[in-house]
């Protein structure tokens, strides 16, 4: 089987590439190495030192005997996206290529513009290469749990069935999303589902929790081999940042009341969930959604988790949230399909233990502590500089 992996420089989409690389599929990345280029935007970078992904491929090639095939370009110049896809011919692709931060598309009015525009029209150059090389092409897309928000009914995987005035219809499940992000998740998925039912195209869209760790099977032959660990306020998860905070003796600091919660799963469980995908496609013309997370937790106690697993002392700080969310709501999200396909989850004790502290310990001498603070309020104020900055910096 050959599988392009779009974004294959990024946290997940490096170890999906090597994982699956390691089932003895035929692999190809496509990058444009657009997120290095945040961290010098925000002046952060990852905890873990990170090889360019040539030394990756590399290596990876002189650790496991497998070769990785690598295209360099942008999603959103269509010549390149049909290049690409003529040239390998790949019977699956994994699109992890898209900015992937809430708080970063929130910054202000550029910042949203060029998420809107990098994710969507990157998404829609995919979808119509797909249909005028091969239709057969299976897509597996990275979506976000984020885009159901939280609302006060259970969130079912993808459709919910509504009965209305006496009429019955199964109807995709009412999004809302919380940030710019999550709203072109939200515009990809109905661009995929539109292009499935019009061009006969075959799609699963993953929306996927908050993923943890950085270690697996292949990451960990050689350091070259590493993936990212983001714990700055921007591209940084909110459990990195409690992982780093207890690592330096530092309160766990929580957003508002610390009720909101959160799908999450461990950085293992996220490249089986993309092999269970690969290997079991949708037919021609359908659009499935799978809900990919294992475990739900309040932020809260996932800070009083980290606190009490650390073996030093740690404790649980609340702070105002920069966020414009519900502190306080129900949430119940149905994810079966994944396990019923055949998915063995990880917990999250267990990855504290073994991995995050052993690494942040490792690399806590990188810390930047400046980058951990707060410092995009999604609440709009006008700024009269943000749209001369954003002109300036070609958004």
């Amino acid at each position: 089987m050959k599988v392009l992996v779009l974004g294959g420089d990024g946290y997940l989409g490096w170890p999906t590439a090597m994982y699956l690389s390691d089932q003895g599929m035929d692999v190809a990345v496509c990058d444009n190495f657009v997120r290095r280029q945040y961290d010098f935007e925000i002046g952060a970078e990852s905890l873990v030192p990170i090889a360019s992904l040539q030394e990756r491929i590399k290596t990876w090639h002189e650790v496991s005997g497998k070769s990785i095939k690598l295209y360099v370009g942008d999603l959103v110049q269509a010549d390149f996206v049909y290049a690409m896809m003529a040239d390998f011919r790949p019977d699956a692709i994994v699109h992890f290529g898209e900015q992937r931060s809430a708080p970063y598309s929130m910054i202000d009015r550029g910042h949203a513009v060029y998420t809107q525009y990098n994710n969507v029209i990157g998404n829609l150059n995919v979808i119509y290469a797909m249909a005028d090389v091969d239709p057969a092409m299976h897509l597996v897309k990275l979506g976000s749990m984020g885009e159901y928000g939280t609302p006060n009914i259970d969130i079912e995987e993808g459709f919910i069935a509504i009965e209305h005035k006496g009429r019955r219809d199964v109807l995709p499940y009412p999004k809302q999303p919380g940030s710019f992000y999550h709203l072109s998740k939200v515009h990809d998925s109905h661009n995929i589902m539109f292009a499935c039912k019009n061009f006969g195209l075959r799609s699963t869209d993953l929306n996927q929790g908050i993923v943890y760790g950085t270690e697996t099977e292949q990451t960990v032959r050689h350091p070259r081999l590493a993936t990212r660990l983001d714990y700055d306020a921007v591209f940084g998860t909110v459990l990195n940042r409690f992982c780093i905070e207890a690592v330096l003796g530092h309160p766990l600091t929580v957003y508002g009341q610390g009720t909101q919660i959160r799908g999450i799963l461990d950085i293992r469980d996220t490249v089986r969930c993309i092999e269970l995908a690969v290997l079991n496609p949708p037919d021609r013309g359908e659009y499935r959604v799978f809900n990919q997370f294992t475990e739900e937790f309040s932020v809260k106690a996932m800070a009083e988790l980290v606190a009490k697993t650390w073996p030093g002392e740690a404790r649980v700080e609340m702070v105002d949230d920069p966020r414009t969310e519900s502190l306080s709501h129900y949430y119940q999200a149905t994810h079966t399909r994944l396990l019923e396909l055949g998915l063995t989850p990880h917990l999250l004790s267990q990855t504290l233990i073994e991995s995050l502290f052993r690494v942040i310990e490792e690399n806590k001498h990188r810390v930047n502590w400046e980058s951990i603070q707060p410092s995009v309020n999604w609440r709009h104020t006008k700024n009269p500089a943000s749209h001369l900055n954003a002109k300036l910096n070609g958004l």
